[in-house]
């Protein structure tokens, strides 16, 4: 009964909120109970219940309630830690200069650009959410969604929150083995093993980092060798419990010559779109630029 009323009021949520927030965030949800006008949904994780919450509640309990004229309230919880749910009331719907060396010079990493830290990233609409969620992996803990996988375009800040995170973490924890790298350095020292008959040295290396984070991974789309120890790569990592941070130019389904099954693990955790800035945002960070030469 329950299941096909929420069949109703997901088909009207495509349309309220888009396509692409719909499969992000109002497809996973699974609507668990509804007792004396609350909604309980299940959701994979913290992080996912506050976002829907303080962003999609009002519309999901507007809905709920044009089906079923008792609900007043939905609630979001983790089934495993379903005393703590994350709530929106009919009338509240808030929940409550210089590249700086690599990390450790032990690691394979690329040098980090001291520059694009968080306090320097300029947030707007466009991007609030892949700020969001890259501000949520630096702060370490219980690794909530893996991997994280930012896309969009050329200079909408992809790196910049790539290398915020790296930064972050670091200064949190110093001893956390972060390795940030792009996925073409990734290639040629997977290719350098190989010439080297070296390569347990490199599964060893990659597979003992806490974090691996991996820019313009689409470079890796269509070189098979590369793909199939990326592939192993990332499921011995995540076996792990070890976070990983991806980034390229367009969303995992859409990358041409990328094997199926990567595309499938790149999609299992949180993928995040950074769209074109607006006017607003492009001010801001003229603003910033503005104020940092002028230090």
């Amino acid at each position: 009964m329950i299941n096909e009323m929420w069949g109703q009021v997901r088909e009207n949520l495509i349309k309220a909120v888009g396509k692409n927030n719909y499969t992000n965030w109002i497809e996973p949800l699974e609507l668990s109970k509804l007792d004396d006008g609350v909604a309980t949904f299940h959701v994979p994780t913290h992080f996912m219940g506050t976002w829907v919450s303080r962003n999609f509640g009002d519309q999901i309990l507007r809905q709920l309630a044009a089906k079923e004229g008792g609900v007043n309230r939905v609630e979001f919880v983790v089934p495993s830690d379903a005393k703590t749910p994350i709530s929106t009331k009919k009338t509240d719907a808030i929940v409550r200069k210089k590249a700086a060396p690599a990390i450790d010079q032990d690691l394979p990493g690329a040098p980090l650009d001291a520059r694009f830290t968080f306090d320097s990233f300029v947030v707007g609409k466009p991007n609030e959410l892949a700020h969001a969620a890259a501000k949520r992996v630096a702060e370490g803990g219980p690794v909530t969604f893996n991997p994280l996988f930012l896309y969009g375009g050329v200079g909408l800040g992809k790196t910049h929150l790539m290398h915020a995170i790296a930064w972050d973490m670091q200064k949190r924890s110093p001893d956390l083995r972060v390795v940030y790298l792009s996925a073409e350095q990734f290639m040629y020292r997977f290719v350098q093993a190989l010439r080297d008959k070296d390569m347990m040295a490199f599964k060893q290396l990659f597979r003992s980092v806490d974090v691996l984070m991996v820019d313009d991974v689409q470079f890796i789309a269509g070189k098979d060798a590369t793909q199939e120890e990326f592939f192993h790569t990332f499921n011995a990592l995540v076996d792990q419990n070890k976070q990983i941070v991806l980034s390229a130019d367009r969303a995992p389904g859409e990358i041409k010559d990328l094997e199926e099954r990567i595309k499938s693990r790149l999609q299992s955790g949180l993928v995040v779109d950074l769209h074109p800035t607006d006017y607003e945002l492009r001010l801001g960070i003229l603003q910033t630029k503005v104020a940092r030469y002028r230090e």
